[in-house]
């Protein structure tokens, strides 16, 4: 199949799942349940508001759903193994058997991601990007899933200690080289990788406003391109140094904002968009396919 470094990338099949990137963009829903994420922390502690959440998500539209029980936001300290099985895997387990959309696991816990895989998950995504523990890899082989190779500079602990690039951009495809090599070297289907340049991982508000306009050149590594920029903090930062008044930013900066961002990533060939705002976010979706595919 012709691939087009603007708006094409190979389908993704496994199990019974298919991405069918060639034609328009996926939507990952984001369920984090952990009480200190950066936007939604403490709103699905409950199981049943998890669980409910998850199905709202389906509804709405998301093609995937990203459960995680470990925040990532900066400054985010560990949590031990058991706490963060027992905050995912009754989601996976409930979400599963009840509907029929792929479930990733955000994690970079090579235990977590094999119960999760057990109990019905079926996609990783590591922000450590394969880099962190090398059993992480070894299980994505075993299991046969689409991974989820994202960049980071450090650790949520460190990496927004004065981040700093020679080339952000020339950095980061670096990183994804030596992380495709490790997926390919543990025996990962290459058909399965999939690239995330980890905005607002070890990133300036300057370096993710590069990162944005400058998205497609990530297409050269021949892999399907997901972004998250939803809810982040540079966006509230950007529309600040823009002059934008306050009142504005608190109400409506950061959906605004997102959906802005998800629209060029669009434009510039991306191919799944982690999202918190499953409804409007598919909206924006498919509007913006509308215009790039016509």
């Amino acid at each position: 199949m012709r691939v087009n470094s603007k708006t094409d990338a190979a389908d993704i099949s496994w199990d019974r799942f298919n991405l069918a990137l060639s034609r328009r963009t996926y939507i990952m829903g984001v369920l984090n349940r952990t009480p200190d994420s950066f936007s939604d922390g403490g709103r699905f502690m409950r199981e049943e508001d998890a669980i409910r959440r998850v199905f709202e998500m389906a509804v709405e539209g998301a093609d995937i759903i990203d459960i995680g029980g470990e925040s990532s936001r900066p400054g985010a300290r560990p949590v031990p193994a058991d706490v963060e099985l027992d905050r995912v895997i009754p989601v996976i387990r409930k979400a599963t058997s009840q509907i029929d959309i792929p479930i990733s696991i955000d994690t970079n816990k090579p235990e977590i991601a094999r119960e999760a895989l057990k109990n019905g998950a079926s996609i990783i995504n590591d922000i450590m990007g394969l880099q962190g523990d090398p059993r992480m890899a070894e299980i994505a082989a075993e299991f046969n899933v689409p991974v989820i190779i994202m960049h980071i500079k450090g650790t949520p602990q460190t990496m927004q200690i004065d981040p700093g690039y020679d080339s952000v951009i020339d950095s980061i495809m670096m990183s994804l080289k030596k992380s495709i090599k490790v997926a390919k070297k543990a025996g990962i289907d290459e058909n399965k990788i999939i690239i995330d340049p980890g905005i607002g991982f070890g990133k300036t508000v300057g370096h993710n406003l590069e990162i944005l306009n400058k998205i497609d050149a990530f297409k050269l590594l021949g892999r399907p391109l997901l972004v998250g920029t939803s809810r982040k903090s540079f966006i509230p930062k950007t529309l600040r140094r823009e002059h934008v008044p306050e009142e504005y930013i608190e109400k409506t900066g950061k959906l605004m904002g997102t959906a802005a961002t998800c629209a060029i990533c669009i434009s510039k060939g991306v191919n799944i968009l982690r999202v918190h705002d499953v409804k409007k976010m598919v909206q924006v979706a498919r509007i913006t396919d509308a215009i790039v595919r016509s």
